[in-house]
Protein backbone atom coordinates (compact mmCIF):
# COMPACT_ATOMS: atom_id res chain seq x y z
CA UNK A 1 0.00 0.00 0.00
CA UNK A 2 1.55 3.49 -1.40
CA UNK A 3 2.15 5.69 1.98
CA UNK A 4 -0.52 8.55 1.92
CA UNK A 5 0.10 12.09 3.48
CA UNK A 6 -2.61 13.53 4.97
CA UNK A 7 -2.27 17.49 5.16
CA UNK A 8 -5.64 18.76 6.39
CA UNK A 9 -6.15 15.92 8.49
CA UNK A 10 -4.51 14.01 11.17
CA UNK A 11 -5.26 10.29 12.01
CA UNK A 12 -6.59 8.69 14.91
CA UNK A 13 -7.05 5.08 16.40
CA UNK A 14 -10.54 3.95 17.91
CA UNK A 15 -10.52 1.60 20.57
CA UNK A 16 -12.39 1.06 23.54
CA UNK A 17 -11.37 1.15 27.09
CA UNK A 18 -9.93 -1.76 28.60
CA UNK A 19 -11.91 -5.29 29.70
CA UNK A 20 -12.94 -5.40 32.88
CA UNK A 21 -10.81 -7.75 35.54
CA UNK A 22 -8.06 -7.29 33.20
CA UNK A 23 -4.17 -6.84 33.06
CA UNK A 24 -3.96 -3.72 31.06
CA UNK A 25 -0.71 -4.46 29.82
CA UNK A 26 -2.06 -7.11 28.19
CA UNK A 27 -5.32 -6.09 27.00
CA UNK A 28 -5.93 -6.98 23.22
CA UNK A 29 -7.41 -3.98 22.48
CA UNK A 30 -5.25 -1.46 23.78
CA UNK A 31 -2.04 -3.39 22.70
CA UNK A 32 -2.73 -2.78 18.57
CA UNK A 33 -3.54 1.25 19.60
CA UNK A 34 -0.17 1.57 20.57
CA UNK A 35 1.95 -0.06 17.90
CA UNK A 36 -0.30 1.84 15.34
CA UNK A 37 2.08 4.73 15.64
CA UNK A 38 -0.65 6.91 15.48
CA UNK A 39 -0.53 10.41 17.48
CA UNK A 40 -4.47 10.00 18.48
CA UNK A 41 -6.53 7.79 19.95
CA UNK A 42 -10.26 7.71 20.13
CA UNK A 43 -11.77 5.67 22.94
CA UNK A 44 -15.02 4.98 23.96
CA UNK A 45 -16.54 3.98 27.32
CA UNK A 46 -19.62 3.54 29.16
CA UNK A 47 -21.73 6.33 30.51
CA UNK A 48 -25.43 4.59 31.16
CA UNK A 49 -25.59 3.02 34.12
CA UNK A 50 -27.89 0.04 32.13
CA UNK A 51 -24.79 -0.75 29.83
CA UNK A 52 -22.55 -1.02 33.09
CA UNK A 53 -24.50 -3.51 34.47
CA UNK A 54 -26.34 -5.36 31.75
CA UNK A 55 -24.03 -5.18 29.44
CA UNK A 56 -20.52 -5.02 30.57
CA UNK A 57 -21.67 -6.96 33.53
CA UNK A 58 -19.30 -5.33 35.90
CA UNK A 59 -19.66 -2.67 38.65
CA UNK A 60 -20.18 1.02 38.50
CA UNK A 61 -16.84 1.83 39.81
CA UNK A 62 -14.83 -0.70 37.74
CA UNK A 63 -16.17 1.10 34.78
CA UNK A 64 -14.86 4.06 36.33
CA UNK A 65 -11.30 2.13 36.59
CA UNK A 66 -11.28 0.99 33.22
CA UNK A 67 -12.20 4.44 31.65
CA UNK A 68 -9.35 6.09 33.61
CA UNK A 69 -6.77 3.38 33.61
CA UNK A 70 -7.68 3.36 29.94
CA UNK A 71 -6.83 6.87 29.32
CA UNK A 72 -4.09 6.87 31.79
CA UNK A 73 -2.38 4.04 29.58
CA UNK A 74 -2.16 5.44 26.52
CA UNK A 75 -1.11 8.72 27.47
CA UNK A 76 1.72 7.45 29.06
CA UNK A 77 3.01 5.64 26.10
CA UNK A 78 2.67 8.96 23.94
CA UNK A 79 -0.64 9.24 22.74
CA UNK A 80 -3.57 12.21 23.45
CA UNK A 81 -6.54 10.79 23.99
CA UNK A 82 -10.24 11.63 23.13
CA UNK A 83 -12.80 9.86 25.19
CA UNK A 84 -16.37 8.61 23.67
CA UNK A 85 -18.96 8.71 26.54
CA UNK A 86 -20.92 6.29 24.77
CA UNK A 87 -24.77 6.89 25.49
CA UNK A 88 -24.17 9.93 27.45
CA UNK A 89 -27.58 11.40 26.88
CA UNK A 90 -29.68 8.17 27.96
CA UNK A 91 -26.93 7.75 30.92
CA UNK A 92 -27.64 11.44 31.69
CA UNK A 93 -31.75 11.01 31.92
CA UNK A 94 -31.22 7.89 34.34
CA UNK A 95 -28.40 9.16 36.53
CA UNK A 96 -27.06 12.44 36.15
CA UNK A 97 -24.60 12.03 39.25
CA UNK A 98 -23.30 8.77 37.54
CA UNK A 99 -22.82 10.07 33.85
CA UNK A 100 -20.76 13.11 35.27
CA UNK A 101 -18.96 10.29 37.43
CA UNK A 102 -17.28 8.94 33.67
CA UNK A 103 -16.91 12.18 32.38
CA UNK A 104 -14.79 13.64 35.50
CA UNK A 105 -12.94 10.19 35.67
CA UNK A 106 -12.13 10.72 32.01
CA UNK A 107 -10.75 14.45 32.49
CA UNK A 108 -8.52 13.74 35.32
CA UNK A 109 -6.79 10.54 33.87
CA UNK A 110 -6.11 13.22 30.56
CA UNK A 111 -8.57 13.40 28.48
CA UNK A 112 -7.61 16.01 26.29
CA UNK A 113 -11.49 16.20 24.94
CA UNK A 114 -14.56 14.42 26.21
CA UNK A 115 -17.12 13.83 23.75
CA UNK A 116 -20.96 13.30 24.33
CA UNK A 117 -22.73 10.58 22.70
CA UNK A 118 -26.45 10.20 21.54
CA UNK A 119 -25.61 6.84 20.52
CA UNK A 120 -29.17 5.98 20.29
CA UNK A 121 -30.03 8.59 18.84
CA UNK A 122 -33.12 9.65 20.21
CA UNK A 123 -32.80 12.80 21.89
CA UNK A 124 -34.27 15.70 20.87
CA UNK A 125 -32.50 19.03 20.38
CA UNK A 126 -34.30 20.82 23.30
CA UNK A 127 -32.34 18.12 25.59
CA UNK A 128 -29.10 18.08 24.38
CA UNK A 129 -29.29 21.98 24.40
CA UNK A 130 -29.64 21.94 27.99
CA UNK A 131 -27.32 18.87 28.45
CA UNK A 132 -24.59 20.24 26.92
CA UNK A 133 -24.65 23.73 28.57
CA UNK A 134 -24.82 21.88 31.88
CA UNK A 135 -21.83 19.70 30.94
CA UNK A 136 -19.81 22.91 29.30
CA UNK A 137 -20.46 24.79 32.83
CA UNK A 138 -18.60 22.08 34.63
CA UNK A 139 -16.05 20.62 32.32
CA UNK A 140 -13.21 23.46 31.14
CA UNK A 141 -11.88 20.78 28.75
CA UNK A 142 -12.99 20.94 25.11
CA UNK A 143 -16.25 19.43 24.62
CA UNK A 144 -17.02 17.39 21.70
CA UNK A 145 -20.80 15.70 20.06
CA UNK A 146 -21.28 12.83 18.30
CA UNK A 147 -24.83 11.99 17.25
CA UNK A 148 -26.99 9.43 15.34
CA UNK A 149 -30.04 9.64 13.27
CA UNK A 150 -33.02 7.58 14.87
CA UNK A 151 -35.01 10.55 15.58
CA UNK A 152 -34.40 12.63 12.30
CA UNK A 153 -32.05 15.06 14.74
CA UNK A 154 -28.77 14.64 14.35
CA UNK A 155 -27.46 17.38 12.53
CA UNK A 156 -29.92 19.37 14.75
CA UNK A 157 -28.37 18.23 17.81
CA UNK A 158 -24.97 18.67 16.23
CA UNK A 159 -25.58 22.33 15.86
CA UNK A 160 -27.48 22.87 19.08
CA UNK A 161 -24.81 21.05 21.09
CA UNK A 162 -21.86 23.86 19.23
CA UNK A 163 -24.37 26.53 20.42
CA UNK A 164 -24.06 25.14 23.96
CA UNK A 165 -20.21 25.39 24.04
CA UNK A 166 -19.25 21.86 22.20
CA UNK A 167 -16.15 22.55 20.35
CA UNK A 168 -15.34 18.94 18.08
CA UNK A 169 -18.49 17.38 15.99
CA UNK A 170 -18.04 14.18 14.87
CA UNK A 171 -20.06 12.53 12.10
CA UNK A 172 -19.58 10.71 8.56
CA UNK A 173 -20.02 12.44 5.11
CA UNK A 174 -23.90 12.16 3.62
CA UNK A 175 -24.70 10.57 6.89
CA UNK A 176 -23.12 7.24 6.40
CA UNK A 177 -23.53 4.98 9.47
CA UNK A 178 -25.52 2.00 10.80
CA UNK A 179 -29.31 2.20 11.79
CA UNK A 180 -30.13 5.83 10.29
CA UNK A 181 -27.15 6.87 10.11
CA UNK A 182 -24.62 9.02 11.65
CA UNK A 183 -24.98 13.55 11.88
CA UNK A 184 -23.90 14.42 8.48
CA UNK A 185 -21.17 16.21 8.22
CA UNK A 186 -22.44 17.56 4.40
CA UNK A 187 -25.13 19.48 5.98
CA UNK A 188 -22.78 20.17 9.18
CA UNK A 189 -20.23 21.99 7.51
CA UNK A 190 -22.02 24.82 6.08
CA UNK A 191 -24.41 25.21 8.63
CA UNK A 192 -21.52 25.73 10.95
CA UNK A 193 -19.49 27.92 8.47
CA UNK A 194 -22.57 29.99 6.15
CA UNK A 195 -25.16 30.26 9.07
CA UNK A 196 -23.41 30.30 12.72
CA UNK A 197 -19.98 31.80 11.23
CA UNK A 198 -17.54 29.52 12.68
CA UNK A 199 -14.39 28.68 10.89
CA UNK A 200 -14.40 25.35 10.43
CA UNK A 201 -12.22 24.46 7.56
CA UNK A 202 -7.95 24.76 7.28
CA UNK A 203 -7.50 28.77 7.51
CA UNK A 204 -10.92 29.67 7.28
CA UNK A 205 -10.77 29.93 3.24
CA UNK A 206 -13.89 30.07 1.71
CA UNK A 207 -13.40 28.59 -1.26
CA UNK A 208 -13.12 25.13 0.27
CA UNK A 209 -16.58 24.83 0.74
CA UNK A 210 -16.92 24.77 -2.91
CA UNK A 211 -15.65 21.42 -3.14
CA UNK A 212 -18.56 19.76 -0.31
CA UNK A 213 -20.93 18.89 -3.33
CA UNK A 214 -17.76 17.22 -5.40
CA UNK A 215 -16.71 15.88 -2.49
CA UNK A 216 -19.70 13.89 -1.33
CA UNK A 217 -20.95 12.92 -4.79
CA UNK A 218 -17.43 11.57 -4.70
CA UNK A 219 -18.10 9.51 -1.53
CA UNK A 220 -21.36 8.22 -2.79
CA UNK A 221 -19.85 6.80 -5.49
CA UNK A 222 -17.01 5.14 -4.05
CA UNK A 223 -19.38 3.59 -1.05
CA UNK A 224 -22.43 3.05 -3.09
CA UNK A 225 -24.62 4.97 -0.77
CA UNK A 226 -27.14 6.79 -2.68
CA UNK A 227 -27.46 10.64 -2.10
CA UNK A 228 -31.42 11.70 -2.45
CA UNK A 229 -32.30 14.33 -4.48
CA UNK A 230 -33.63 16.42 -2.32
CA UNK A 231 -30.38 16.28 0.28
CA UNK A 232 -29.92 19.70 2.00
CA UNK A 233 -27.00 21.47 0.02
CA UNK A 234 -25.48 18.97 -1.87
CA UNK A 235 -28.55 17.12 -3.51
CA UNK A 236 -29.53 17.60 -6.91
CA UNK A 237 -32.70 19.29 -5.80
CA UNK A 238 -31.57 21.41 -3.52
CA UNK A 239 -31.49 24.70 -5.70
CA UNK A 240 -33.85 22.98 -8.12
CA UNK A 241 -37.00 25.34 -8.97
CA UNK A 242 -40.03 24.01 -10.67
CA UNK A 243 -42.97 25.77 -10.00
CA UNK A 244 -43.76 29.22 -12.39
CA UNK A 245 -43.92 31.43 -9.59
CA UNK A 246 -41.14 30.34 -8.07
CA UNK A 247 -39.03 30.62 -11.19
CA UNK A 248 -40.16 33.85 -12.53
CA UNK A 249 -39.26 35.00 -8.92
CA UNK A 250 -35.95 33.46 -9.01
CA UNK A 251 -34.86 34.86 -12.23
CA UNK A 252 -35.60 38.25 -11.11
CA UNK A 253 -33.74 37.64 -7.40
CA UNK A 254 -31.93 34.43 -6.57
CA UNK A 255 -32.81 35.28 -2.99
CA UNK A 256 -36.45 35.40 -2.81
CA UNK A 257 -36.20 31.58 -2.84
CA UNK A 258 -32.50 30.35 -2.32
CA UNK A 259 -31.27 30.36 1.45
CA UNK A 260 -27.72 30.41 0.53
CA UNK A 261 -25.82 30.72 -3.02
CA UNK A 262 -25.92 27.39 -4.19
CA UNK A 263 -22.12 28.11 -5.80
CA UNK A 264 -21.14 28.60 -1.88
CA UNK A 265 -21.07 24.54 -1.52
CA UNK A 266 -20.26 23.78 -5.14
CA UNK A 267 -23.79 22.96 -6.15
CA UNK A 268 -25.94 24.42 -8.87
CA UNK A 269 -29.21 26.23 -9.77
CA UNK A 270 -31.65 24.43 -11.26
CA UNK A 271 -34.84 25.33 -12.90
CA UNK A 272 -36.95 22.21 -13.43
CA UNK A 273 -38.52 21.29 -16.86
CA UNK A 274 -42.14 20.39 -16.81
CA UNK A 275 -45.31 22.15 -17.70
CA UNK A 276 -45.32 24.11 -14.49
CA UNK A 277 -41.92 25.83 -15.44
CA UNK A 278 -42.70 26.76 -18.43
CA UNK A 279 -40.83 28.69 -20.90
CA UNK A 280 -37.76 30.25 -18.30
CA UNK A 281 -36.85 26.92 -17.28
CA UNK A 282 -36.01 25.95 -21.07
CA UNK A 283 -34.48 29.00 -21.74
CA UNK A 284 -32.31 28.22 -18.63
CA UNK A 285 -31.56 25.16 -19.55
CA UNK A 286 -30.46 26.12 -22.97
CA UNK A 287 -27.96 28.93 -21.27
CA UNK A 288 -26.64 26.25 -19.19
CA UNK A 289 -25.26 24.00 -22.24
CA UNK A 290 -24.00 27.10 -24.00
CA UNK A 291 -27.28 28.01 -26.35
CA UNK A 292 -29.53 30.99 -27.50
CA UNK A 293 -32.75 29.58 -28.64
CA UNK A 294 -35.17 31.99 -30.63
CA UNK A 295 -38.85 32.78 -30.08
CA UNK A 296 -39.50 30.25 -32.57
CA UNK A 297 -37.48 27.58 -31.17
CA UNK A 298 -38.26 28.29 -27.63
CA UNK A 299 -42.07 28.11 -28.91
CA UNK A 300 -41.67 24.36 -30.55
CA UNK A 301 -39.60 23.31 -27.57
CA UNK A 302 -42.18 24.36 -24.69
CA UNK A 303 -45.08 22.43 -26.94
CA UNK A 304 -43.05 19.40 -27.31
CA UNK A 305 -42.56 19.38 -24.02
CA UNK A 306 -45.90 19.59 -22.96
CA UNK A 307 -46.89 16.91 -25.55
CA UNK A 308 -44.25 14.35 -24.00
CA UNK A 309 -46.12 14.71 -20.59
CA UNK A 310 -49.17 14.19 -21.74
CA UNK A 311 -48.06 10.90 -23.19
CA UNK A 312 -46.34 9.89 -19.48
CA UNK A 313 -43.21 11.55 -19.60
CA UNK A 314 -41.43 12.67 -16.32
CA UNK A 315 -39.00 15.44 -17.48
CA UNK A 316 -37.96 16.99 -14.62
CA UNK A 317 -35.15 14.21 -13.47
CA UNK A 318 -34.03 14.10 -17.16
CA UNK A 319 -32.23 16.86 -18.11
CA UNK A 320 -30.66 15.39 -20.69
CA UNK A 321 -33.31 13.86 -22.58
CA UNK A 322 -34.20 17.78 -22.54
CA UNK A 323 -31.47 18.75 -23.89
CA UNK A 324 -31.13 16.59 -27.39
CA UNK A 325 -34.74 17.74 -27.97
CA UNK A 326 -33.35 21.57 -27.55
CA UNK A 327 -30.45 20.18 -29.60
CA UNK A 328 -32.97 19.11 -32.17
CA UNK A 329 -35.40 22.17 -32.35
CA UNK A 330 -32.56 24.33 -32.40
CA UNK A 331 -31.09 22.47 -35.64
CA UNK A 332 -27.45 20.48 -33.67
CA UNK A 333 -28.67 17.27 -32.98
CA UNK A 334 -26.73 14.25 -34.25
CA UNK A 335 -27.56 11.03 -33.99
CA UNK A 336 -23.89 9.81 -34.72
CA UNK A 337 -25.13 5.89 -34.66
CA UNK A 338 -28.93 4.29 -35.41
CA UNK A 339 -30.05 1.29 -34.48
CA UNK A 340 -31.61 -0.22 -37.41
CA UNK A 341 -32.90 -3.48 -35.38
CA UNK A 342 -32.30 -5.69 -32.49
CA UNK A 343 -33.29 -9.01 -31.47
CA UNK A 344 -32.94 -10.03 -27.62
CA UNK A 345 -33.98 -13.70 -25.73
CA UNK A 346 -33.31 -14.56 -22.12
CA UNK A 347 -33.36 -18.72 -21.43
CA UNK A 348 -33.02 -20.74 -18.50
CA UNK A 349 -30.80 -23.70 -19.26
CA UNK A 350 -29.50 -24.52 -16.14
CA UNK A 351 -28.05 -21.11 -15.46
CA UNK A 352 -29.63 -17.84 -16.71
CA UNK A 353 -28.76 -15.53 -19.50
CA UNK A 354 -29.40 -13.04 -21.99
CA UNK A 355 -27.78 -12.68 -25.43
CA UNK A 356 -28.66 -10.04 -27.87
CA UNK A 357 -27.97 -8.84 -31.23
CA UNK A 358 -28.21 -5.16 -32.65
CA UNK A 359 -27.88 -4.42 -36.29
CA UNK A 360 -26.32 -0.43 -36.33
CA UNK A 361 -25.58 1.72 -38.55
CA UNK A 362 -22.35 3.90 -38.38
CA UNK A 363 -21.05 6.62 -40.47
CA UNK A 364 -23.00 4.67 -43.46
CA UNK A 365 -21.72 1.36 -42.07
CA UNK A 366 -23.79 -1.73 -41.22
CA UNK A 367 -22.55 -2.95 -37.95
CA UNK A 368 -23.81 -6.32 -36.77
CA UNK A 369 -22.53 -6.85 -32.81
CA UNK A 370 -23.90 -9.73 -30.22
CA UNK A 371 -23.94 -8.69 -26.24
CA UNK A 372 -24.95 -11.36 -23.49
CA UNK A 373 -25.85 -10.03 -19.91
CA UNK A 374 -27.66 -10.74 -16.73
CA UNK A 375 -31.12 -9.58 -18.34
CA UNK A 376 -32.58 -8.68 -21.86
CA UNK A 377 -31.18 -4.28 -21.25
CA UNK A 378 -27.76 -5.64 -19.62
CA UNK A 379 -27.40 -7.95 -22.85
CA UNK A 380 -29.10 -5.35 -25.48
CA UNK A 381 -26.74 -2.66 -23.69
CA UNK A 382 -23.45 -5.01 -24.36
CA UNK A 383 -24.28 -5.46 -27.87
CA UNK A 384 -24.34 -1.73 -28.54
CA UNK A 385 -21.31 -0.86 -27.13
CA UNK A 386 -19.42 -3.91 -28.67
CA UNK A 387 -21.08 -2.50 -32.00
CA UNK A 388 -20.23 1.69 -31.83
CA UNK A 389 -17.71 1.42 -28.72
CA UNK A 390 -14.43 0.99 -31.50
CA UNK A 391 -16.32 4.60 -33.51
CA UNK A 392 -16.82 6.15 -30.13
CA UNK A 393 -14.37 4.95 -27.65
CA UNK A 394 -15.84 7.10 -24.68
CA UNK A 395 -18.66 5.38 -24.61
CA UNK A 396 -16.02 2.61 -23.16
CA UNK A 397 -15.99 4.63 -19.57
CA UNK A 398 -19.87 5.16 -19.40
CA UNK A 399 -21.12 3.67 -16.45
CA UNK A 400 -24.65 3.26 -16.21
CA UNK A 401 -25.19 3.85 -12.50
CA UNK A 402 -28.80 3.82 -12.43
CA UNK A 403 -31.89 2.49 -13.62
CA UNK A 404 -35.76 2.91 -12.49
CA UNK A 405 -38.91 1.67 -13.95
CA UNK A 406 -42.46 2.85 -13.39
CA UNK A 407 -45.89 1.97 -14.85
CA UNK A 408 -47.45 5.29 -16.50
CA UNK A 409 -51.13 3.70 -16.16
CA UNK A 410 -51.65 0.81 -14.23
CA UNK A 411 -55.27 -0.08 -15.75
CA UNK A 412 -53.75 -2.04 -18.44
CA UNK A 413 -51.54 -4.17 -15.62
CA UNK A 414 -48.55 -5.85 -17.53
CA UNK A 415 -49.40 -4.17 -20.54
CA UNK A 416 -49.46 -0.89 -19.52
CA UNK A 417 -46.54 1.84 -20.33
CA UNK A 418 -43.65 1.76 -19.22
CA UNK A 419 -41.66 5.18 -17.85
CA UNK A 420 -37.52 4.46 -17.74
CA UNK A 421 -34.95 6.58 -16.08
CA UNK A 422 -31.41 5.84 -17.26
CA UNK A 423 -28.66 7.55 -15.05
CA UNK A 424 -24.95 7.40 -16.30
CA UNK A 425 -21.74 8.58 -14.97
CA UNK A 426 -18.87 9.76 -16.95
CA UNK A 427 -15.34 10.76 -15.19
CA UNK A 428 -16.94 13.46 -13.08
CA UNK A 429 -20.36 14.16 -14.92
CA UNK A 430 -23.62 12.23 -14.36
CA UNK A 431 -26.86 12.51 -16.29
CA UNK A 432 -30.64 11.30 -17.16
CA UNK A 433 -32.31 10.24 -19.75
CA UNK A 434 -36.01 8.63 -19.89
CA UNK A 435 -38.37 7.21 -22.21
CA UNK A 436 -41.76 5.90 -22.61
CA UNK A 437 -42.66 2.99 -24.32
CA UNK A 438 -45.31 -0.03 -23.64
CA UNK A 439 -42.28 -2.05 -24.40
CA UNK A 440 -40.56 -2.08 -21.32
CA UNK A 441 -37.05 -3.79 -23.20
CA UNK A 442 -37.87 -0.78 -26.35
CA UNK A 443 -38.38 1.98 -23.46
CA UNK A 444 -35.10 1.05 -21.91
CA UNK A 445 -32.80 0.65 -25.10
CA UNK A 446 -34.19 4.17 -26.28
CA UNK A 447 -33.26 5.92 -23.00
CA UNK A 448 -29.60 3.95 -22.95
CA UNK A 449 -29.45 5.54 -26.39
CA UNK A 450 -30.16 8.73 -25.94
CA UNK A 451 -27.93 8.87 -22.85
CA UNK A 452 -24.77 7.98 -25.19
CA UNK A 453 -26.16 10.25 -27.51
CA UNK A 454 -26.05 13.09 -24.82
CA UNK A 455 -22.06 12.35 -24.13
CA UNK A 456 -21.06 12.65 -27.87
CA UNK A 457 -22.71 16.03 -28.16
CA UNK A 458 -22.96 17.40 -24.93
CA UNK A 459 -19.74 16.31 -23.09
CA UNK A 460 -17.37 14.63 -25.23
CA UNK A 461 -15.73 17.28 -27.82
CA UNK A 462 -18.68 17.30 -29.86
CA UNK A 463 -20.94 19.56 -31.30
CA UNK A 464 -21.19 21.83 -28.66
CA UNK A 465 -17.31 22.37 -27.81
CA UNK A 466 -16.44 22.75 -31.47
CA UNK A 467 -19.09 25.95 -31.81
Amino acid sequence: MKNITLVNSELAVFGSTRRKNFDIDHDPVLQPLISSDVKYAVIFGKSWILHVREVLKTTPEENLNMVSETIEYLRSHGMEVLFDAEHFFDGWKESREYALAVLRAAVEAGARTIVLCDTNGGALPSEVLSIVREVRSIFSVPLGIHTHNDAGCAVANSLVAVEAGARHVQGTFIGLGERCGNADLAQIIPALRLKMGYTVLKDGDPDRLKKLTEVARLISGITGFHISPNHPYIGRNAFAHKAGVHIDAIIKHPRTYEHIDPDAVGNERVLSISELGGRASIMDLARRVGLNLSKEELTSVTEAVKRMEAEGYHLEPAEATVTLLILKHHGMYKEFFEVKNWWVESVNIGKKISRAIVTIAVNGDIVTALGEGVGPVHALDEALRNGVSARFPALKDVNLSDYKVYVVDSKDGTAAFIRVFTEFTWRDKSWVTTHVSNNIIEASLSAIIDGYRYLLLVLEPGLLSNK
